[in-house]
This record gives C-alpha cells, sequence and structure tokens, in this order.
C-alpha cells in the first residue's frame, strides 16, 4: 500500500478525533486547516513511523505538536497592532458558546479552558478522548507515572475550579 492511501485511510478513520482534539486544545472550532496540516506532516514523515504506537496515538502527537506551534504564531501575530484590534472584534462562536445549552458541559469546558496546558492537555487524552495512560504517555512524551499523578491533579484542580464558580454563582444569586 502506498503512502498516499495509508493516510488517505487513517483520514478516514481518525480525522473526525484529530478535529475534537484540536477543538478542545485550542478552544476555537475553526480547526480544519490544522487537521489538513496534521495529515500532511503525517504524510511528509511516514517514513519514521515505526510502529511501535497506535496510528491515532502517532497523530494525536502530531497534532498536539501542530496546535502548539499554531499557538506560538498567533501569540505572535497578536502582538501587531492591526492583528491585535481585528481579534478584539471577532465574533465567532467559542466552543463555549455553542455549549451554552448544558450549563454543566459548559462549566466544565470553562474550567478545562483555564487549566495549566499539563493538565488540560491530560484530561483531554485521557478523560474526554478516553486514550490509555499509556498512549497519553506516548502522545505528550512523559512516563506513564507522570500522567496519572498529572490527571489525579488535573481532576483535583478542575473540582476545585467548579466549586469556586458554583460558590460565585450562588453569591451573584444573592
Amino acid at each position: 500500500m502506498d503512502k498516499n492511501s495509508i493516510i488517505e485511510q487513517w483520514f478516514l478513520r481518525y480525522s473526525d478525533d484529530i478535529y475534537k482534539f484540536l477543538v478542545y486544545y485550542t478552544g476555537n472550532k475553526d480547526v480544519e486547516d490544522l487537521v489538513q496540516e496534521v495529515f500532511l506532516k503525517a504524510l511528509r514523515s511516514l517514513e519514521s513511523f515505526e510502529g511501535r504506537s497506535q496510528p491515532k496515538t502517532w497523530l494525536l502527537t502530531i497534532a498536539r505538536h501542530t496546535a502548539i506551534d499554531f499557538a506560538r504564531k498567533q501569540r505572535f501575530r497578536n502582538w501587531l497592532p492591526d492583528k491585535w484590534l481585528a481579534s478584539v472584534q471577532s465574533e465567532a462562536k467559542t466552543p463555549e458558546e455553542i455549549l451554552h445549552a448544558h450549563a454543566e458541559q459548559q462549566a466544565l469546558y470553562h474550567a478545562l479552558r483555564h487549566m495549566k496546558p499539563a493538565y488540560r492537555e491530560v484530561l483531554i487524552l485521557r478523560g474526554i478522548k478516553g486514550l490509555s495512560a499509556k498512549e497519553t504517555a506516548e502522545v505528550l512524551e512523559w512516563s506513564e507515572n507522570k500522567v496519572n499523578v498529572t490527571l489525579h491533579r488535573a481532576m483535583k484542580a478542575v473540582k476545585e475550579q467548579l466549586l469556586q464558580e458554583r460558590k460565585g454563582m450562588v453569591g451573584d444569586a444573592i
């Protein structure tokens, strides 16, 4: 099977997972270009895929690095005055607005967005995408122990964040 056929099959099988991961990771639902970039990078570096992990794990690793690179570029671009003003006036709906109908999901998504990157990454991969500790360790280039400890700390931080938000809502209602 040639490289293009392999990537095409992987795209059909995993593009939705990559899309959802990037939406959670970036906080933006407009990630189609990033999904394409992930699969183009995979095509260019398919020879380096050794098969020691699942293709999905390898693609999620590429997606994570692509999202990190994209965020770095965006931070630089947002410092340019005309770009900064355009981003302030943006009316694009965020995933949080899309989930408005589900208050609990909205609170969870909000808490997730405010976690430090390591917590957010492990929560997305383990909790939302359902990857095993081993797969998550491969994607994040961590040990399995670090994944488990970070997941425990991240879940504790999310619970605390949700409690704080609930207290704030109760205080606002009074």
